[in-house]
């Protein structure tokens, strides 16, 4: 019975995230053959947006994509997701220089001892911190230091490392998802949709509580059970390899540990603050995070060498979330290049105007849904669906702002879940968990905020808006 059970266990051997991408890429490949090319015709609006013209669909010639075609893209992939590559290795850098400094051990171990029994109360405090920075400045990329922060944090207080890793992305999935002012998601929709920015705040608000309080008591049920048996985590063997040594022994952090800590929190601070008052994004905060290290380092008094030879095994351990962004990018190369992305768009637009009316906001809502696993982006899906998705709406008796509505949760609630979403597979690969083992934790939650998704849009066609 052993052996046919371990046989069972390599028979159905999960394939390795690249595995998984690459097959995703070629079935995109497949699709441009059997999927009619076709685009909209798109222009630049007075905000610089480019934005697709309603009603301008039509067939153009088809473009397939052929066998070298599928291994260009994943260069191409690398090349257009360059970016936030290598701000995954200069975050990861300068997180591996920061653990040189061994300043967590001690902050850990004080707080270990200080918090005793008290743990869980930090999971909402922090989760609610994550869901702000989605709700007003749309924390995405922005999470993977975090990540890297909470993650040791969660598992030296003794949760496992999906807690940790929970209360980061959670967090400020569900801020995101439901966010009240969010610029680059209802800000971008709403200014498409020719509505007052930031308009309906108050439902919204309300909406976002709701999000955020299920999510928290969702990873806190978790974090309990797995505080009370370690054995119940999903990552017990992983985590249990796991080179996480706390010297015990210390009963409080040094002034030298202290310092460093500070030069943390300044950083997170400034990140917050260079975001939300100058607009920050991955340039920026690469530059925030690599000064960091440099000065955890000096801080530290290590050598110079010792902090480049940190620097790059901080960069190695991050090596395969980096790529994987290009893996995903490459999915989007393959659909754009195939010039089938449009025809995709206008497929479920069809679908949509086919709905009786009381189930039009719905519709919409799935469309969008259904769209994000092919663009992550959140500006980029308002960009390419809000154009068509307005007058759809003005014609089938749905409000412009249920529309918007439809298109935030459809765009939010899959970014922690779908592996097209590029920081969401880095910030997984940073923590040393594995997407189906993320997918085996998350998927009750995904499963309960797209039935609140629905919820309050239907609430918000029949009653509010």
């Amino acid at each position: 019975m052993e052996s046919t059970s371990e046989q069972n266990k390599k028979r159905f051997k999960v394939p390795h995230v690249y595995v998984i991408i690459f097959a995703l890429i070629v079935l995109a490949a497949v699709a441009t053959y059997v999927v009619p090319a076709g685009e909209y015709d798109r222009v630049e609006n007075e905000d610089g947006r480019t934005i697709v013209v309603e009603g301008t669909y039509g067939a153009i010639d088809s473009s397939p994509t052929g066998f070298f075609e599928v291994f260009q893209a994943l260069h191409q992939g690398m090349v257009d997701g360059a970016g936030i590559i290598f701000f995954i290795f200069i975050i990861g850098g300068a997180f591996g220089i920061f653990r040189a400094t061994k300043a967590m051990d001690g902050a850990i171990s004080s707080i270990s001892k200080k918090m005793n029994g008290k743990e869980l109360y930090l999971i909402p405090v922090l989760m609610i911190f994550f869901a702000l920075g989605g709700a007003i400045f749309g924390l995405a990329e922005e999470t993977i230091p975090y990540i890297m922060i909470i993650t040791p944090l969660a598992l030296m207080l003794g949760y496992d490392s999906l807690t940790g890793v929970g209360i980061v992305l959670a967090g400020a999935s569900a801020g995101f998802s439901a966010a009240f002012m969010n610029p680059f998601t209802v800000g971008v929709a709403q200014g498409i949709a020719e509505l007052p920015i930031y308009s309906g705040f108050a439902t919204r608000m309300v909406f976002w509580v709701i999000f955020v309080g299920v999510s928290i008591a969702y990873v806190m049920r978790y974090a309990h059970k797995v505080k009370k048996d370690p054995t119940k985590s999903l990552v017990y063997e992983e985590d249990q390899a796991r080179e996480v040594e706390v010297n015990t022994d210390q009963d409080s952090i040094t002034t030298r540990q202290g310092i460093i800590l500070g030069v943390l929190i300044l950083t997170v601070f400034g990140l917050a603050f260079g975001v939300m008052q100058y607009g920050w994004y991955i340039k920026e905060i690469a530059g925030l995070f690599l000064l960091m290290g440099i000065v955890m380092g000096i801080v530290g008094k290590m050598s110079l060498d010792d902090i480049a030879e940190s620097f790059v095994e901080g960069c190695r351990v991050l090596v395969l979330g980096a790529l994987v962004v290009g893996f995903a990018y490459a999915i989007l190369v393959v659909l754009q290049n195939g010039n089938i992305l449009d025809t995709i768009l206008h497929g479920l637009a069809s679908v949509v105007s086919g709905l009786p009316s009381s189930f039009s906001a719905i519709g919409m809502y799935v469309a969008q849904a259904l769209l994000n696993f092919i663009v992550p982006s959140g500006s980029g899906q308002a960009a390419l669906s809000m154009p068509i998705m307005t007058p759809l709406a003005d014609l089938v008796g749905v409000s412009r702002q249920t529309a918007v509505l439809a298109y935030q949760f459809g765009d939010g609630i899959s970014n922690i879940f779908t592996p097209t979403s590029g920081y969401f597979m880095a910030g997984l690969a940073a923590a040393g968990i594995s997407w189906t083992k993320w997918v085996r934790w998350v998927w009750p939650l995904i499963l309960i905020q797209y039935t609140l998704g629905a919820i309050f849009v239907t609430i918000a066609h029949l009653f509010i808006f």
